[in-house]
């Protein structure tokens, strides 16, 4: 029998050697020995297995953000919050850079990265809204979100390019510097 995470295995493993778009849900479920009608009990779709258990993850950070201090800032909970969601352990390191380097650079993922992105930043903007008395469709809220993402997508692409860094570090400081605002730029014209 195989499990959900045994088939992320396989699926990231047949991506890295043969692409994203010459993998067939076929392939990853012969790799895994399933039957393809099994692979969809899964998932939905091949672009859903590189997602993983997304949905589990957001429920746990919108039950997080429910139940952070509100002594706090909004920044200062969202960072921590961020930094939670992108944490993983070290053994996962590689198999988390594989997806997310799909995720981010494969142009048949995007359409379909765009609608979880849009789910994450509603959960920003719910926060942002419960802690501002805004409506999370309002412009606070939305804008908090894509700012947020903004932050979350540009360490990724920090961590894919420095085997080295940290991810956890990139995010927090990515945060930081959201927190201390844009730096002055001098106008050359002036």
């Amino acid at each position: 029998m195989t499990s959900r995470s045994e088939l992320e295995r396989v699926a990231l493993e047949l991506f890295a050697e043969r692409g994203f778009d010459a993998t067939t849900v076929d392939a990853i479920a012969d790799a895994a020995g399933i039957s393809r009608r099994t692979f969809f009990r899964y998932y939905p779709s091949k672009n859903d297995v590189v997602w993983g258990d997304f949905e589990v993850q957001l429920d746990a950070m919108r039950a997080w953000l429910a139940a952070a201090d509100d002594s706090r800032t909004v920044l200062a909970v969202l960072s921590d919050a961020v930094v939670r969601f992108n944490s993983l352990p070290p053994e996962a390191a590689r198999a988390h850079r594989q997806r997310m380097s799909l995720i981010l650079h494969v142009p048949a993922l995007q359409a379909h990265s765009n609608l979880r992105y849009a789910a994450w930043r509603a959960v920003v903007a719910e926060y942002v809204a419960r802690r501002t008395g805004a409506g999370p469709e309002d412009a606070l809220p939305q804008l908090v979100g894509h700012v947020a993402l903004g932050a979350a997508v540009a360490s990724y692409e920090r961590w894919l390019a420095d085997e080295s860094s940290d991810l956890s570090s990139l995010m927090a400081s990515s945060f930081a510097e959201l927190s201390a605002g844009f730096p002055t730029v001098n106008d050359p014209r002036q």
